[in-house]
């Protein structure tokens, strides 16, 4: 079992709530407001819809383009809900975090009253850094899909 002080168990914390936070901005959002919300580093690294983005700007063109597709066909942003657990967090130093955890993705056209099951169960793998501000943000977004619905 990992032992953390008092200001590991704190940052452990904040850090969650940053993720938290980045799961919200996906769901309430669909990510058009990633920069707005502060949960990722000017340089981040993110793999998203098959490559790897470099940036907060290439991460905010991926969704813009995703959001801008979506509403051209079929004219409304899908519904989505990420389901974190068994988030995990260990640290290379004082300002650097790696986290894992279990994501279950649900998606839908928001039709809201029927039944949905999952999309997909994905294990992710993300870094967080300390900026100078004190505050935690995601450097590096990565997963892999072990379960996909057909």
């Amino acid at each position: 079992m990992t032992k953390f002080t008092l200001e590991q168990a704190a940052d452990v914390l904040a850090i969650k709530q940053t993720i938290y936070e980045w799961g919200d901005e996906l769901d309430m959002d669909s990510g058009l407001t990633m920069r707005e919300r502060g949960c990722l580093t000017e340089d981040v690294r993110y793999f998203v819809g098959g490559e790897w983005r470099e940036g907060l700007p290439a991460v905010e063109a991926f969704y813009r383009g995703r959001a801008d597709a979506q509403l051209s066909n079929p004219g409304k942003l899908i519904t989505m809900r990420h389901i974190i657990s068994s988030l995990r967090v260990s640290f290379d130093d004082a300002d650097h975090a790696r986290i894992g955890f279990l994501l279950v993705f649900f998606a839908a056209l928001n039709d809201l009253d029927k039944y949905c099951d999952p999309l997909a169960v994905a294990d992710v793998k993300m870094e967080a850094r300390r900026g100078a501000d004190g505050e935690w943000r995601i450097s590096l977004f990565d997963s892999g899909q072990i379960f996909k619905r057909g």
